[in-house]
C-alpha cells in the first residue's frame, strides 16, 4: 500500500470483506443444516465446517490487518471492529456446537438441533443481505428489515432452547443432560452472535443515515 493509499477511504475493500464474511457465515450454516438433516458422516462433514470456518478466521485477520493500515475509512474504526467480530462470531458458535457433536459422541440427534440450525441459516442470510446493502446505504429499509427478522429469529432460538431444556430435563441421564445442554447454548450462542451483527447494523444505520 503506498503513502497516498494510506490516506483514501478503502471502501471497496472493507465491504468486500463484510459480504465475505458474511457469505462464509451462510456456507457455515448451511454446512450445519446439511450435517442434522442426513446425519452420516459426521465427522467428514465437520471438516467441511471446519474449512469454512478456516476460511472464515483468514477474511477476519485480513480485515483486522486492513484496519491498522487504513486511516481513512469508510466507516468508523470502532464499526467495523464490531462489524467484523461479530461476524466472525456466528460461525466460531456454529463451528463449536458442531465440534461437540464429535467431542460428545452424539450418535443421533434429536429434532430441536435442526431446528437450531435452520434458525440460525435463516438469520446468517438475513445478515448477507443487510451487509450487502452496508456499500451505498441507498436502502437503509432493507437492512432495518433485517435487523427485525434477525432479532425475531433470536427469539425464536430462545424459545427452542427453553422448549429443549424442558424436554431434556424430563431425562434421569445425568450425563446426557450436560452434553446436549452445552450443545443447545453454543447454538442458541450463535443466534445470539447473528443478532449482535444486528445491532451493529442497527447503529451503522444511525449514525449513517
Amino acid at each position: 500500500m503506498s503513502f497516498k493509499d494510506l490516506f483514501t477511504p478503502q471502501d471497496t475493500v472493507f465491504f468486500n470483506l463484510f459480504e465475505e464474511q458474511a457469505e462464509i457465515a451462510c456456507e457455515a450454516s448451511a454446512q450445519l443444516v446439511t450435517i442434522f438433516e442426513d446425519y452420516t458422516n459426521v465427522e467428514a462433514k465437520y471438516r467441511a465446517l471446519k474449512d469454512i470456518e478456516h476460511k472464515g478466521d483468514a477474511t477476519t485477520h485480513k480485515a483486522f490487518d486492513e484496519l491498522n493500515r487504513t486511516f481513512i475509512t469508510p466507516l468508523e474504526p470502532e464499526e467495523i471492529s464490531r462489524l467484523v467480530s461479530s461476524l466472525d462470531n456466528v460461525v466460531d458458535f456454529i463451528d463449536e456446537g458442531a465440534r461437540l457433536l464429535l467431542t460428545y459422541n452424539i450418535t443421533q440427534p434429536d429434532r430441536f438441533m435442526l431446528d437450531f440450525a435452520k434458525c440460525i441459516q435463516q438469520g446468517a442470510a438475513e445478515i448477507k443481505t443487510g451487509v450487502s446493502c452496508l456499500r451505498s446505504l441507498k436502502d437503509p429499509e432493507i437492512v432495518k428489515g433485517c435487523c427485525i427478522e434477525i432479532n425475531r429469529l433470536e427469539n425464536v432460538a430462545d424459545e427452542l432452547l427453553t422448549a429443549a431444556l424442558k424436554n431434556l430435563f424430563q431425562s434421569n441421564d445425568a450425563i446426557t443432560i450436560i452434553k446436549l445442554k452445552d450443545i443447545y447454548e453454543h447454538f442458541e450462542a450463535a443466534a445470539d452472535a447473528c443478532e449482535e451483527v444486528a445491532n451493529v447494523l442497527s447503529a451503522i444505520l444511525i449514525r449513517h443515515t
